[in-house]
């Protein structure tokens, strides 16, 4: 019904995207002043439900995404009735966790006969993620570097690492489907 759907959205205090390998996840949190209510959603499934709390200030910790990355909402009184609500990913703040997710991962957005794809590489683990998918990648030694290929569809793709020759920079890894180079994407 509207009136409980209106309802419930009043309560509504905090939307994240959270952008991970495999997907970018929308977590939302209903906090209810007077009742304590606390409601976790995370791609619209509800995770966490507490309808009455008699502590109004803590913390809800709940699992994100295919690998369970795990994330924890603080709850903190600012002053009177009002509250601040922090997201934290793996223990860092959304903000630290980000900048060091584009350390350590780069991402791809790209059209492929109508059909939208994000890649994700994981420079730890050499691991690629496509659409939410681990991807099945075979590594191979070539002149300048290595190549990691794998197939979305019909169409090859292949991750080439090669060193930029400067330390700070490191290693440059670019995307190539189909012989044609991806750019990289900011998220």
């Amino acid at each position: 019904s509207l009136y409980s759907h209106l309802e419930k959205m009043t309560d509504l205090v905090a939307v994240w995207e959270v952008a991970l390998s495999d997907g970018v996840h929308k977590i939302e949190f209903e906090h209810g002043t007077t009742s304590g209510k606390r409601v976790v959603y995370v791609d619209g499934k509800e995770e966490i439900r507490k309808e009455w709390m008699f502590k109004l200030v803590g913390k809800e910790t709940f699992t994100v995404g295919a690998a369970k990355t795990k994330a924890t909402i603080n709850i903190d009184a600012v002053s009177g009735f009002a509250y601040e609500y922090t997201l934290e990913i793996n223990g860092k703040s959304l903000k630290k966790y980000m900048e060091n997710r584009s350390k350590t991962t780069n991402t791809w957005v790209l059209s492929l006969g109508g059909t939208d794809y994000r890649v994700v590489l994981e420079k730890d683990t050499m691991d690629v993620w496509c659409n939410g998918q681990k991807m099945e990648t075979a590594g191979e030694f070539v002149e300048d570097g290595t190549e990691t290929h794998f197939s979305v569809g019909d169409h090859s793709c292949r991750i080439k690492a090669v060193s930029s020759g400067k330390r700070k920079e490191g290693i440059i890894h670019t995307l190539i489907v189909d012989d044609r180079e991806i750019p990289e994407a900011v998220e």
